[in-house]
């Protein structure tokens, strides 16, 4: 493995001008092996997230209410796919194969957003995954067009887009449920209060407890910590929350006048560690789900292998 004091001293000072100037790196420059393990960490984490995320909603593709929220809801889980597909095309640039990633991923070496590790038993998760989950990816994700990695932020730029539209389609599915019957507005007051602490853990561990924050940061890679991204979603969420008409499952959470911010309760970080680690109420069905897709397209990738090969001879 190659280590700084292994290359000459002018590709170092070349990188570290780079992010010092908050540039661009390519591919084809060089970059410390930290650097390019961290982006393949994080952004292997990012694509398994968009491709494990398409099951929660996926799950009431044949049960909508209406076609009109079956198309726009097929639409969005072939969003999450070709999210996917932008950011393992963006990790084999730093040389690793999207075979090795989807391997990682059923292993358990590589891991994948917690929010995905969580059921959807009613129609107004769809909604509420649009509004609140969407809601904080966008948060998460819009500073990561100005990551330090060429390939990263452009593929950032076309996912943000989309994530946007998802995050207004999921509050006006919630706005419409609201002004429905009693139920309704029930179903959707029982969603949020499932979904916004998991929402709330999406942004991972508080700063103290983030071992690669840091130093995501020194090389541009993050441009905000995990505290700092959390409190601006809380922020914009309790104004919707409000206009929605529901209630935030938060009795802790008030404006502070001297802080020009909200501020909310204590995060249950053993049930976030739980489920990091495997022990969530949907992970084994997940990584199941996706192994079986992954091993029922063996075929495919056989044969279009062949297929190439025999073209190109």
């Amino acid at each position: 493995m190659t280590t700084v004091d292994d290359v000459a001293p002018e590709l170092v000072e070349s990188f570290e001008t780079t992010i010092g100037h908050h540039d661009r790196i390519e591919p084809r420059d060089w970059m410390p092996e930290g650097y390019r393990r961290t982006l393949v960490r994080q952004i292997a984490q990012h694509a398994h997230s968009e491709i494990i995320g398409m099951q929660p909603e996926g799950n009431w593709l044949t049960r909508a209410p209406s076609l009109r929220r079956k198309a726009i809801l097929l639409a969005k889980v072939q969003d999450e796919a070709g999210h996917g597909l932008y950011l393992y095309s963006a990790c084999e640039t730093l040389g690793v194969s999207r075979q090795q990633l989807t391997e990682m991923l059923i292993s358990g070496a590589q891991k994948y957003s917690s929010i995905f590790n969580y059921p959807t038993p009613s129609w107004a998760d769809v909604g509420t995954i649009g509004w609140l989950v969407d809601g904080a990816a966008i948060c998460n994700q819009v500073p990561l067009c100005r990551t330090s990695y060429g390939p990263y932020g452009r593929a950032m730029i076309r996912i943000c887009k989309e994530e946007s539209f998802h995050q207004r389609q999921g509050y006006e599915l919630l706005m419409t449920m609201m002004r429905g019957t009693d139920e309704q507005r029930e179903m959707v007051q029982e969603s949020v209060d499932r979904f916004w602490w998991p929402a709330l853990m999406m942004f991972g561990p508080p700063d103290d407890d983030s071992p690669n924050t840091a130093q995501s940061m020194e090389w541009g890679i993050k441009r905000h910590t995990n505290d700092e991204l959390r409190q601006r979603f809380v922020d914009m969420s309790v104004p919707q929350a409000e206009a929605l008409g529901v209630t935030l499952p938060d009795p802790e959470l008030r404006w502070n006048e001297e802080r020009g911010a909200h501020d909310f309760g204590a995060i249950d970080w053993d049930e976030f560690w739980t489920v990091v680690k495997g022990g969530g109420p949907c992970n084994a069905q997940r990584i199941a789900h996706r192994k079986r897709a992954w091993d029922d397209g063996a075929w495919v990738r056989e044969a279009a292998t062949a297929f190439a090969r025999r073209s190109a001879s």
